[in-house]
């Protein structure tokens, strides 16, 4: 018994040093089930369409940006503490509100203003469904056959879902899905720029490479999308080879840029559901007073972990007054950071910030 653990221990120890890190052993496993999915999806690579080979292999070193950019990530002491507990606490009765609100609706844009929330919900559902649509097509776990009696058959990972009368209906969102969703996005980032450019706050805040870029990424996408259609509807195909090549390579870029850039919150969206349970679970059971003004500000929980997970790296905030850091609310801390540069007790003032509990 004992040598069959000792042999199954190996077995693991083996196969971990066969990666450089964890990083290239969650890609590797991704990448293998990826594969294995497409030649179920293709019916043993029988249905690839070579004109998407190209957004395959975008759409594949994608995977792999997005996937070292999150290992990167989670493997942060405070993200490894959020996602820990948070998915200790994912069947919370309030769960699937929670995630309705964050992923869905979008309502925690809605108190930054209707404006706001409309070109946030109009670029994101816009790019989401877009992959939707594009990765089963790009992959091979959806595709159409065309019979001679007038009707497609929708094939979804190599079985025949459905039959569509080529002119009807639901043929016809099949066709204009993509058409859809790039007027979405199109409208949502002129929505965007129009902020961005006639706000006077917002205009101060942006930057181009940050802030301009990746909208100006997501028109040309959407645009050159449209003009394909355009192309094909009223010009009967001319130009559409140059066309294509350009949308081709304009998504490629795209891909590749996004796990790097402002637009990767986009998948990292889901952990904010994490966090809202993790401030929502343990604010119920018990709240931190700040040490200064008395205020409670966060959970106890929170607080501690805080504390902890900066002592674990070794980085003091153990203030001469006996308290840390951490157990200030954020007014007090900023006040107490400028005592510290004029020698007042200023944190100590029983005067509260004009705007600190303004929201959005």
């Amino acid at each position: 018994m004992q040598k069959t653990i000792l042999n199954d221990s190996k077995a693991v120890h083996s196969y971990n040093r066969a990666f450089a890190s964890h990083f290239a052993k969650s890609l590797f496993i991704s990448i293998l089930l990826l594969v294995v999915l497409v030649f179920i999806g293709t019916r043993m690579f029988t249905h690839i369409d070579l004109n998407l080979y190209g957004y395959m292999v975008g759409t594949l070193v994608f995977i792999g940006g997005f996937f070292y950019r999150f290992v990167a990530w989670a493997e942060r002491p405070p993200t490894k503490n959020l996602i820990k507990k948070g998915i200790r606490l994912l069947f919370r009765k309030s769960t699937p509100k929670t995630t309705t609100n964050h992923m869905v609706t979008h309502q925690f844009i809605w108190n930054r203003g209707v404006y706001r929330w409309a070109q946030h919900f109009l670029i994101g559902w816009g790019c989401i469904l877009s992959c939707f649509v594009t990765f089963p097509l790009v992959f091979g776990w959806m595709y159409f056959t065309m019979e001679e009696n007038g009707y497609y058959t929708v094939v979804g990972m190599g079985l025949n879902l459905m039959k569509v009368k080529a002119d009807g209906v639901l043929a016809f969102f099949f066709y204009n899905a993509l058409n859809i969703t790039a007027i979405m996005v199109i409208a949502g980032v002129c929505m965007a720029l129009y902020r961005r450019l006639k706000n006077m706050q917002a205009r101060a805040e942006q930057k181009f490479l940050y802030d301009f870029m990746p909208l100006y990424m997501l028109l040309l996408v959407s645009v050159t999308g449209l003009l394909l259609t355009v192309m094909n509807v009223f010009f009967h195909g001319k130009g559409q080879p140059v066309m294509s090549l350009i949308h081709q390579y304009s998504v490629i870029i795209t891909l590749l840029y996004l796990p790097f850039g402002k637009l990767a919150h986009i998948p990292f969206r889901a952990v904010s559901v994490f966090a809202k349970n993790y401030r929502e679970h343990y604010g119920a059971q018990s709240m931190k007073k700040c040490s200064v003004c008395g205020d409670p500000f966060v959970s106890t929980e929170q607080s501690n972990d805080v504390i902890k997970i900066l002592n674990e790296n070794d980085i003091q905030f153990e203030m001469q007054e006996g308290f840390h850091l951490a157990e200030l609310c954020l007014p007090c801390r900023r006040k107490y950071r400028m005592s510290r540069f004029s020698g007042f007790n200023t944190h100590e003032a029983k005067v509260k910030e004009a705007n600190q509990n303004a929201k959005g």
